[in-house]
């Protein structure tokens, strides 16, 4: 299994919306890309912490490509809106990719890139090196799939690979 990490806004469609893709085995949603360690929700809601709500997934390579995963990512939000999605504005809904390997980082900026020809807005959506992954509390995890509710900006139907 390989791993990817994506930021999108607010978590709960993120992962809803991920669970759907064939070849996801796992999915997890928690905070990265801030500088506090073992942050709460209370404190990555409070914008001092510099982590984004994130998922972790954990993909079958043989099924899905990273490829795949980064044009959903890119179809899923608004990428040209830095620090907001939907409803919830702030640092913690930022786009922003977080790569594990050099091969993933190559393959993020270029599905940006050819991404860019379906917005009529710059894509702002940054990517960097994932840090450490810190898991949210467990009333977050499949959140939209236990409640039917909290897609929030995502779109809630089923997706085609």
């Amino acid at each position: 299994m390989q791993q990817a990490i994506f930021a999108a806004g607010c978590f709960w469609g993120v992962q809803f919306y991920f669970d759907q893709v064939p070849g996801i085995t796992k999915s997890s949603v928690g905070y990265t890309g801030g500088d506090l360690e073992d942050p709460t929700y209370e404190d990555v809601c409070s914008h001092t912490t510099g982590h984004a709500e994130a998922i972790l997934l954990e993909f079958d390579a043989t099924v899905i490509s990273y490829e795949t995963l980064c044009k959903h990512f890119f179809r899923m939000h608004n990428p040209t809106q830095l620090n907001r999605q939907g409803p919830d504005v702030g640092d913690s809904y930022r786009s922003e990719i977080f790569y594990v390997t050099d091969d993933q980082k190559n393959v993020a900026e270029a599905t940006r890139d050819d991404a860019q020809g379906d917005w009529n807005e710059p894509i702002v959506t940054l990517i960097e090196l994932s840090g450490p992954f810190y898991q949210a509390e467990q009333y977050h995890q499949k959140f939209t799939e236990r409640t039917g509710r909290g897609a929030c900006h995502i779109p809630y139907e089923p997706i085609e690979n």
